[in-house]
């Protein structure tokens, strides 16, 4: 690579950077329905025609937004898994599950965008869909590694459920019995519900000591997916 093209490579990583900076500021101030490219452009000194060379539409740079926090909240799951690997599967469940609230409660505002009400007029690209399976990738490797070691108790699957359970295994869960799969969705959907009321502030005057409840509710969670506790605990 030539020095003119690294100098320009460069400048063009940077500028990137902080348009998706001033995007997530106007975020936490506005909200995503009110992302306007023209305000980005603005308060960056930079005339809106020569942004649009970075992000064509409002649109592109909600997905870059959306995608940079799948990938954020994935990577702190990602790290939470492989750095309990050989532990107890319970407590790996354990870890990822509160990564997940961890960087949910440092990242309020990319939080909601991922796990909040859909942006009006936004539809999401195929191009978010791997990042987004990174946190349920993580939870599929937990029981993986723990079906072939320990076992999983089984939890009960209804008949009618049956076939969507085998469509699910087949899609994204190959390896895994039907039942634990579906289990491991409803456990996922708790795991954000469980984030989200503490967001969102729906267990203001319900729950208090927020770090103790989270810890019991995904422990039975754990108990949900059919993860078994470590002898003798």
């Amino acid at each position: 690579m030539s020095t003119a093209r690294g100098v320009r490579e460069r400048a063009r990583i940077e500028l990137t950077a902080a348009i998706k900076d001033e995007a997530r500021r106007q975020l936490a101030a506005e909200g995503a329905a009110k992302l306007s490219l023209r305000a980005v452009a603005r308060e960056l000194g930079m005339v809106s025609s020569a942004l649009y060379r970075y992000f064509p539409s409002r649109d592109d740079l909600l997905t870059a937004l959306i995608v940079d926090a799948y990938d954020a909240v994935g990577a702190a799951a990602e790290a939470a898994a492989a750095g309990s690997a050989g532990a107890d599967p319970v407590e790996r469940w354990t870890r990822v599950c509160a990564a997940v609230r961890d960087w949910a409660l440092a990242h309020p505002h990319e939080y909601a965008l991922i796990y909040g009400s859909p942006v009006p007029g936004y539809e999401a690209p195929q191009d978010t869909v791997a990042p987004a399976s990174r946190v349920g990738n993580a939870m599929i490797g937990i029981l993986r590694d723990a079906h072939a070691t320990r076992g999983l108790a089984l939890p009960p699957l209804p008949a009618p459920l049956r076939h969507e359970a085998d469509r699910m295994t087949a899609d994204f869960a190959e390896g895994l019995p039907p039942e634990v799969v579906a289990a491991l969705v409803a456990a996922w959907a708790q795991l954000v519900g469980l984030v989200s009321f503490e967001l969102f502030g729906q267990f203001n005057r319900v729950v208090e000591d927020r770090d103790a409840f989270f810890a019991h509710a995904v422990r039975r969670l754990a108990d949900s997916v059919g993860l078994l506790p470590a002898p003798g605990a």
